[in-house]
């Protein structure tokens, strides 16, 4: 009779939180790994703070084994008891987990954002107890040559400090938020961003940053930003400048995730092959675009159409710096777009305030003054 009883208990999730392991100093491979369990069993898992995977319960199982290191027999039996698998089964399924695993830790340059191809889980299936992702909006100045129309300069009072800053990325880790990613404006015009990449990398969480990467052909400044641990770059091409294309050679000859960014307008729509085809010589890790205007829609997925294909990885749910255009609407319509506005990520002004998405016009609370679980709650609704 109680075996009969155990068959029809129900599986007892994981005890959800945040786990971590760091590779001990002989291991050459000086690995870490940063695992969230949410409350319905998934999980998030973070490789080397450059790679985010997402995990069914299952794997979020074998995942929470090698994160606290439990000896494989122990793993096995608790997965056996678990799930009510037989031992071969269990132990096959935990080294093939652990094989994938080692050979994400060993590959460079992977996609800050990843499914692991073990009963995966979508990104934006279920509500995630925290967002994967912080877009951090540092600033709303741009560069003297930038068209002053394009950055909403009256929506903030004033820009926060390098602390507070670094108290809301604190904030967002504590959170459970894996992922920060600055941009603007044009991030690159303050001075403290090398500090906060550093206090983003210290706590532990992947960084990324957007900018038109003008400031990366003073290679003083590029090895300083790589020293920070940054783990992925966006560049906002202008196909016009040469001095953007140099700028884009010299951040993709780098050990660098490297993407780029294309505003689809009258002027590049024009050119879309040639622009791309030089694009696709590039080799950029990937691509993502958006239109400057309604009327650019057709324009955009014949851009869509091009990447694809010249063999260009085509991203849809980076953010791009603030402009007078929504990329939420002006970007072709994808689904993981809509859905991942305001629960998979959350956008945060130059004061602090937390809007659902850039271009999102909602205000949430502010991280310096509202307690976190406030705004998160008022995401969700």
């Amino acid at each position: 009779m109680q075996r009969i009883r155990t068959l029809f208990q129900k599986v007892e999730r994981l005890q959800p939180g945040i786990y971590h392991y760091q590779a001990p100093p002989e291991d050459p491979r000086n690995y870490r790994l940063h695992l969230r369990v949410e409350p319905d069993g998934q999980g998030v898992l973070v490789v080397n703070a450059s790679t985010i995977l997402h995990l069914n319960q299952t794997a979020a199982e074998f995942a929470y084994h090698l994160v606290q290191d439990t000896p494989e027999e122990q793993a096995v039996q608790d997965v056996v008891q678990r799930y009510r698998v037989s031992r071969a089964q269990a132990q096959q399924d935990f080294q093939n987990f652990r094989q994938r695993l080692e050979a994400l830790i060993a590959m460079p340059d992977l996609d800050p954002v990843t499914f692991l191809d073990f009963e995966r889980a979508a990104p934006y299936e279920r509500p995630p107890s925290a967002p994967y992702r912080l877009d951090c909006a540092l600033t709303y100045r741009l560069p003297p040559e930038a068209n002053p129309e394009f950055t909403p300069t009256k929506r903030v009072e004033r820009e926060l400090t390098a602390q507070e800053w670094m108290a809301i990325l604190d904030k967002a880790w504590q959170a459970g938020i894996p992922h920060a990613i600055f941009t603007g404006g044009e991030p690159t015009l303050r001075e403290d961003l090398f500090e906060l990449i550093q206090h983003a990398e210290q706590n532990g969480q992947v960084s990324g940053l957007i900018s038109d990467g003008q400031r990366l052909l003073d290679a003083g400044y590029l090895d300083e930003l790589l020293r920070t641990g940054l783990d992925h770059l966006m560049i906002l091409l202008d196909v016009r400048k040469e001095t953007s294309w140099k700028a884009l050679a010299e951040a993709s000859s780098q050990d660098l995730f490297t993407s780029v960014h294309l505003t689809v307008d009258a002027p590049l729509a024009a050119q879309l092959p040639a622009v791309l085809g030089r694009l696709a010589q590039m080799k950029p890790n990937a691509v993502s675009l958006s239109a400057a205007g309604q009327a650019f829609q057709p324009d955009l997925e014949r851009a869509a159409a091009i990447a694809a294909n010249l063999g260009l990885e085509l991203t849809w749910d980076l953010p791009v710096p603030y402009s007078q255009f929504n990329p939420i609407s002006m970007e072709v319509a994808k689904e993981a777009v809509l859905s991942g506005a305001g629960r998979a990520w959350l956008y945060v002004e130059p004061d602090g305030d937390v809007l659902p998405a850039q271009g999102v016009n909602r205000v949430l609370g502010n991280l310096l003054r509202d307690p976190w679980q406030s705004i998160w709650e008022r995401a969700r609704g």
